[in-house]
């Protein structure tokens, strides 16, 4: 009679890395550096290109993990450590969604008076993005690729979108990828860069450019924030903050479901329509494949889930980090800061706490929705104290500190980026452009 087999031992989680104090301290010691030297403003002909502290980090920590083989041995992140900071910024987006949420609910009044704009922006992130991005792409001889690099920005849920239609291996799925990694690796800059030259060229209200900011991305809607806000008054800063947040989270609902049923099927008629025109060009036949992309090398340890340990240690990261930079940059003092980042936190944890009983709970959505409904004016008598207490964390202190985990991701792709041709890096950064530019000018209009 064989033996019964012996229970399945579930595996432990994985231990932190050794010297995660290491990593902890330089992401601290880059914000503090950022925040004390200040933005930088660049004159460029008749404009000015402001440099944050916020992409001076996201440089810096690029830089030092790029770097790391040269560095000391003491002074070395090396690759688990890179690996590790990217669970960590998995769990400090999370204090990132909640506050943006809070801003959200507590501005419910001033949103309601652009409610029409915010309903058809995702009319404006899909046309922007094919109207610019497809055409260019089809004159630089790219052919199924341009399906999955312009059809949206880049992120997560275009992978999934494109992955479960079409696969990773095929020329859609080469070309959703390529956006990806352009998206990680240039995405802040450049549109730190492009907002820096529209905004003060007057064409876009800056309630337009702050939804044209909402595009579904964290750090590229922060990046672009950063900029637009820049010598506003502080009214004027929360409603913008607002709106934007409340364009991103639509973009990340909503978006969704448009690139499924709206968007990629329109770009498929489109590229139908147009590439017997366009894709014939010298230019287009000269051009070389993306074959070489390998979707398993560039998505190889994507899953970076952080453990509930990992959580409190960003969670923790991040309370230091906001408290620093609020000082820093903007003049709060902790003792003011500190209560507005509690009540932060205790949604975060409150919201793991959920997710560990009701597993399939969608947590980035829950924490944002309910983060909303606890400061709308008049929905609980502890509404507008709550929204007091976290007005004084403002919104850029929390960004640097994000941002400077998310350079250790950045250096991981830039190997996969340096195998990318300049035709569908081209075309990323276009769709990017399209995206926000496009949402900007349906607000435009309903202004």
């Amino acid at each position: 009679m064989p033996h019964a087999a012996a229970p399945a031992v579930p595996s432990p989680p994985p231990a932190a890395p050794r010297r995660l104090w290491l990593l902890l301290l330089v992401v601290l010691a880059v914000t503090v550096l950022t925040e004390w030297i200040g933005p930088i403003a660049v004159p460029v002909w008749s404009s000015k290109i402001v440099i944050l502290p916020m992409l001076m980090a996201l440089l810096l920590t690029t830089a030092v993990a790029a770097l790391h083989a040269r560095m000391p041995q003491a002074l070395r992140l090396d690759v688990p450590l890179q690996r590790h900071a990217g669970k960590l910024l998995n769990a400090a987006l999370l204090l990132f969604i909640v506050k943006l949420g809070l801003m959200a609910g507590h501005s419910m009044p001033q949103l309601q008076k652009v409610g029409w704009a915010l309903a058809f922006q995702e009319l404006g992130h899909a046309f922007g993005t094919m109207v610019l991005a497809l055409p260019l792409a089809l004159v630089l001889g790219i052919k199924r690729e341009a399906v999955g690099a312009t059809f949206s920005i880049g992120r997560e849920n275009s992978l999934v979108i494109i992955g479960q239609k079409y696969g990773m291996q095929s020329a859609e799925g080469r070309g959703v990828l390529a956006e990806y990694i352009t998206g990680t690796v240039l995405g802040a800059v450049f549109i730190t860069l492009l907002v820096s030259v529209i905004a003060p060229l007057g064409i876009f209200d800056p309630r337009s450019l702050a939804m044209g900011a909402g595009m579904g991305s964290g750090s590229l809607m922060a990046a672009a924030l950063g900029v637009i806000t820049v010598g506003m008054a502080p009214e004027m800063v929360k409603e913008l903050n607002a709106i934007a947040a409340a364009a991103n989270l639509i973009a990340g609902v909503v978006g969704f479901y448009f690139a499924v049923f709206v968007t990629l099927p329109l770009c498929n008629w489109l590229y139908a329509r147009l590439e017997p025109v366009l894709g014939r060009t010298a230019l287009a036949r000269r051009a070389p494949t993306a074959d070489d992309l390998d979707p398993e090398a560039a998505m190889a340890e994507e899953d970076e889930t952080p453990s509930f340990a990992d959580s409190m240690v960003a969670l923790l990261l991040m309370v230091a980090g906001i408290t620093l930079s609020n000082y820093m940059g903007h003049g709060v003092p902790p003792q003011q800061t500190l209560p507005g980042v509690a009540v932060m936190v205790a949604i975060v944890l409150a919201g793991i706490a959920l997710k560990r009983v009701l597993r399939r709970l969608p947590l980035m959505l829950f924490l944002a929705v309910a983060a909303t409904l606890v400061t709308i004016p008049g929905g609980w008598p502890l509404a507008d104290a709550l929204a007091t207490t976290t007005d004084r964390v403002q919104f850029m202190s929390i960004t640097t500190t994000v941002l400077a985990l998310a350079g250790f991701s950045v250096a991981r792709k830039l190997p996969m980026f340096r195998r990318l041709g300049w035709r569908i890096v081209a075309v990323s950064l276009t769709a990017t452009a399209g995206t926000f530019i496009g949402a900007a000018a349906i607000a435009e209009f309903f202004h």
